[in-house]
């Protein structure tokens, strides 16, 4: 029941959406500007349903995908690792946590002219631009879930005469799982975010999903813009639906964030 009700919801809310869509473009547009918004029937015949076109974003999916998992991997690995350092010593947090705040400050468009002057434009250049997008949460998040451990379950740890890393690796992480697979599911979104920004500003090597976008644009193609963009949007939402699963999957079972 509960998933027929969710079933529901879920195509009342894509049949206005579609509704609104249609509105703007067959009603509010006039028929001279109706390329800016082309009705979604054309989207599909015109873009979608088009092999040769279909092939050539697809293809360049794959590479935006490969990137954003990629800098996702990095973020993972860095920002946990930081976190932890930062957790496990009070002055190297004092040090290292105002930068981790100024590099979510910066907007990272002010950077990128930086990156590619230091990095090149290619593959590296977009994997190091998802990593300065989706690091932050992974590292906040990460912390927190490491300090807010019960003090209860510290003194005990004390009075057992636990080691520091038998306390990190049996009682801190354990308790920040919740912490660290929710900010794994931002950081998700976050890189496929940075993957395509790093495709649109990085074009040297295999032309990604931005890389079509930004093509599209300078030629007016409204069609194959928008087939590729509601590409982009729907890899983006497969992301963020793994990414819940194996939250519900590690953690639903014993903690909300996970229900």
């Amino acid at each position: 029941m509960i998933v027929l009700r969710r079933a529901a919801t879920a195509l009342v809310s894509i049949g206005l959406a579609l509704a609104a869509w249609y509105t703007v473009s067959l009603v509010i547009l006039a028929p001279d500007r109706r390329f800016l918004l082309p009705p979604p029937h054309v989207i599909l015949t015109e873009a979608l349903f088009d092999p040769v076109k279909l092939r050539v974003m697809l293809r360049a999916l794959g590479v935006t995908a490969q990137v954003a998992l990629t800098g996702l991997a990095c973020s993972a690995v860095i920002g946990v690792a930081v976190a932890v350092l930062m957790s496990q010593a009070k002055p190297v947090e004092r040090v290292v946590y105002p930068y981790a705040v100024v590099l979510q400050a910066i907007p990272v468009l002010a950077v990128v002219p930086l990156i590619g002057l230091w990095f090149g434009y290619g593959t590296a250049a977009r994997t190091i631009v998802c990593v300065l997008i989706a690091v932050h949460p992974i590292i906040a998040m990460t912390l927190f879930g490491i300090q807010s451990v019960d003090g209860n379950l510290r003194e005990l740890f004390t009075l057992g005469r636990a080691s520091r890393w038998r306390r990190l690796v049996a009682l801190e992480l354990p308790a920040a799982l919740p912490s660290i697979m929710t900010s794994l599911r931002t950081a998700a979104g976050l890189s496929v975010t940075g993957a395509i920004i790093g495709d649109i500003f990085f074009a040297q090597g295999r032309p990604g999903i931005g890389t079509l976008l930004d093509t599209y644009r300078a030629r007016l193609q409204s069609e194959d813009l928008l087939a590729a963009l509601l590409l982009a949007a729907l890899f983006g939402v497969v992301v963020f639906a793994v990414f819940t699963a194996a939250q519900r999957l590690t953690v639903g079972r014993w903690h909300a964030s996970g229900r």
